[in-house]
């Protein structure tokens, strides 16, 4: 078998292991296959091969791989999820809302509210705003703020 069809079927399996493992250690190993096939199809020597397998894998993990985890992460939003999406949502009083207790309505869903500040009361019907939720409790105050 030609030496550069090995270079390419050892690219191939590093780039579906790297599916595996999301971590883009194979996939610049990949490159660094992709490289030593390079040569061999210019008629190199293996040991040209495996060095220039060696040097672009080299670079390319020290190079390219901090810079596309870089883009990877800082280029993907926080996933909120849970309760953590209804904060900062607002809502109708149903009961009177106060620090000790009350009801509001999200959507199609009632929940037990309560003020965020001692003096602070909501009556039925008022907008007010999700500021945080306490268990199943979700902590309110003004829809101005």
């Amino acid at each position: 078998m030609a030496a550069w069809l090995l270079w390419l079927i050892g690219a191939g399996l590093l780039a579906i292991g790297e599916v595996f493992t999301l971590d883009l250690v194979l996939l610049m190993l990949a490159g660094g296959a992709v490289g030593g096939m390079t040569v061999a199809l210019l008629g190199g020597a293996a040991v040209l091969q495996i060095v220039t397998f060696i040097v672009v894998s080299g670079v390319l993990l020290a190079l390219v791989r901090p810079l596309a985890q870089k883009h990877l992460t800082d280029r993907t939003p926080l996933q909120l999820d849970g309760v953590d999406t209804l904060i900062g949502k607002t809502a109708q009083v149903t009961r009177d809302v106060d620090v000790s207790g009350g009801r509001i309505r999200i959507g199609a869903d009632e929940w037990s509210a309560r003020s965020q500040h001692g003096g602070e009361s909501f009556t039925a019907g008022e907008t007010v705003r999700i500021l945080q939720v306490d268990g199943a409790t979700a902590v309110v105050g003004d829809a101005l703020e």
